[in-house]
């Protein structure tokens, strides 16, 4: 059965970080978020002074999140002595688990920065997990390459037996960067049960005759989602995961099950105990 579109979300524009300009579809405002995705952004300029400001260092818990770059390098740098740049087409993940602190500082190349940041939730059983980063180049993430001109990078999940090579995200997510030719139809099969989304990124979809559409597209429930390109073809990011169905207590960078949870994350960022130390 086809997925319908059941919403569609307009980005806002939204100051994160150190004074860092993107567009937010989940995560406050319309969606606040959908089980198990808490959050999306989108960042992108030709004007350095939207970005340059970056994420100096900051905590996270109970949570894990997923950045996708498409232009421009990101350097991090994180409390579990990792120290990396992703650049165009690479991936970074990090399981923020019972607690870590990271800075992301973005940087251009030729003049233009671009990708995506997706907060999926942790289950309130990983919430305490020890923390875990991990970096996957563009060379690493399979391409397919479909007769009607439709490309498909497998980020997370698997499509026609070419397996992403983000694995082990407790949610299970399928995550896709798609580019369809104008008035050419996308049919994608996604597991039943899972909540799915498409955010349309350059160009407009259709469905049904219903559109067009850009931005974030929520579907309903069924095991395929079926779109065709506008006339100017369309580059989306096409995300399905497991939802968890638990309370979800938040604030700012700390996702938990309970508004006690995040005073604890609170006191132990106060005292000084709040990164994850392995145990002695």
């Amino acid at each position: 059965m086809d997925r319908e579109v059941i919403d569609v979300v307009e980005p806002r524009w939204v100051l994160e970080g150190a004074g860092v300009r993107l567009r937010r579809s989940i995560g406050g405002g319309r969606l606040d978020y959908l089980d198990p995705f808490l959050l999306l952004d989108h960042f992108g300029s030709d004007d350095p002074g939207d970005y340059l400001a970056g994420f100096p260092m900051h905590p996270h818990r109970g949570i894990e999140t997923v950045t996708y770059m498409l232009a421009g390098e990101v350097d991090h740098r994180d409390t579990l002595g990792n120290e990396g740049t992703i650049g165009p087409g690479d991936v970074q993940w990090m399981t923020a688990g019972g607690g870590i602190m990271h800075e992301e500082m973005p940087r251009p190349r030729d003049g233009h920065m671009e990708g995506f940041q997706l907060w999926v939730n942790l289950p309130a059983a990983h919430k305490m997990t020890p923390p875990r980063y991990r970096e996957i180049t563009a060379a690493e993430i399979p391409l397919l390459e479909r007769k009607d001109g439709v490309g498909v990078r497998v980020v997370a999940g698997e499509v026609d037996g070419l397996v992403g090579p983000v694995r082990d995200i407790v949610a299970e997510p399928t995550y896709l960067d798609v580019t369809v030719p104008a008035g050419v139809e996308l049919p994608q099969s996604l597991p039943e049960g899972e909540n799915a989304f498409v955010y349309v990124f350059r160009g407009s979809v259709e469905q049904g005759g219903d559109g067009p559409h850009a931005g974030l597209l929520v579907f309903g429930a069924g095991d395929q989602v079926r779109l065709r390109a506008g006339e100017d073809g369309a580059r989306l990011l096409l995300v399905a995961g497991r939802p968890l169905g638990e309370p979800i207590a938040r604030y700012g960078p700390f996702v938990m099950t309970t508004r006690d949870e995040i005073e604890q994350a609170l006191r132990d960022l106060r005292d000084g105990t709040f990164v994850w130390r392995p145990e002695p």
